[in-house]
């Protein structure tokens, strides 16, 4: 089977981590973010992916290559400009052979459902589309899809106040060829505003594939954190992550001294390391990162090469790479430092608020 991944997008949101590095790259429990659904892909019987790129192309050619260390053949079409979902689908397919199901993939999701059981659905019902459907506490962040008793979708509403149900589009679909292939080439098309209701108002079957498993959106800071330490802890299960039973993941020799107390799914990147009786809880520490005796590092992302200095406070918060966080400073909320930037030692609170 064919799939199509989409991995054009630019994640302004997850700045300053994402300023050199496209976010489906970002490293993720010793692989990069995508890899994780790339294997689970490959594992579904996906033998072919077309990567639809756009920003930072040449470095998902340098991650993948050929796919041939994953056991995938991977291809790669670029776009020059941005052309929607729909638009992106269709602008890669041009590098699609067969013309059987293909399966769409988001490069920003890590999604624990039954891949096969969407593909054989999708069979069963003959449908144009078969969408996976997650259920979510508040789907008005998102765009939430009513279906009839037998699972044919009703309708797209997108980010209302009152959605109509909690059932949202989780952004992994099967297209039968011949939909990719009607939808306009050479111009931006959003799947969801546009070609899905097209879809319906012509009579065509969509059908929602209903799955509660793991699933998040990994588009925010506070999101990445989550979907790595999940990793860490095995909330989320992928074939590359190797078990642990401490909720620390240590990658290559990485080092962390004997006082520091270090857990709840942190993941320390290779040469990173940890002093003397600091605390890193729930966090990620990209390759190089150190975290100086002393230091505290709740729930945060310290980028490759950055420095968080004796007595520093960091909460909720992103270290960019080469960044240094001198002693004194604590980081709160949501604050960011970009990378490169030295914060002098200081005694001031700060977050974005």
């Amino acid at each position: 089977m064919e799939a199509i991944l989409l991995v054009g997008g630019q994640g302004t949101r997850l700045r300053p981590l994402t300023i050199s590095t496209p976010k489906p790259l970002l490293p993720a429990a010793g692989v990069p973010l995508l890899e994780h659904q790339l294997t689970r892909a490959r594992d579904a019987g996906v033998t072919r992916i077309v990567f639809a790129t756009s920003y930072r192309a040449e470095m998902f050619t340098d991650a993948f290559g050929d796919g041939t260390r994953l056991g995938l053949e991977i291809v790669y079409v670029t776009e020059d400009e941005p052309l929607g979902t729909a638009g992106a689908i269709r602008n890669a397919s041009a590098a699609l052979t067969g013309d059987g199901p293909v399966l769409v993939l988001n490069g920003d999701i890590l999604s624990g459902h039954d891949i096969s059981a969407q593909v054989a659905a999708h069979r069963k019902s003959d449908a144009a589309v078969t969408l996976h459907l997650t259920l979510v506490d508040d789907a008005r962040r998102y765009g939430s899809v009513p279906t009839s008793p037998d699972g044919r979708v009703l309708d797209f509403v997108e980010k209302s106040a009152n959605p109509p149900t909690n059932q949202v589009n989780a952004g992994c679909y099967v297209f039968r060829r011949s939909v990719i292939d009607s939808i306009p080439p050479g111009r931006v098309v959003s799947a969801e505003y546009e070609t899905f209701p097209e879809l319906l108002a012509k009579g065509e079957t969509i059908v929602g594939y209903v799955e509660a498993a793991y699933w998040l959106d990994v588009g925010t800071p506070a999101a990445f954190v989550r979907g790595v330490t999940d990793l860490v802890l095995g909330a989320l299960t992928s074939p590359v992550v190797r078990a642990n039973e401490h909720g620390v993941l240590l990658q290559g020799d990485a080092s962390v001294a004997s006082s520091a107390r270090v857990g709840g799914g942190t993941a320390v990147g290779a040469g990173a390391s940890v002093g003397a009786d600091a605390l890193v809880e729930s966090s990620v520490l990209f390759d190089g990162a150190v975290i100086e005796p002393g230091a505290r590092v709740v729930r945060s992302v310290v980028g490759h090469g950055a420095r968080v200095c004796s007595g520093a406070v960091l909460e909720d918060c992103v270290v960019g790479d080469d960044a240094t966080v001198g002693p004194g400073n604590e980081l709160l909320d949501g604050a960011r430092v970009w990378p490169g930037v030295d914060l002098p030692a200081t005694a001031v609170r700060f977050s974005p608020e």
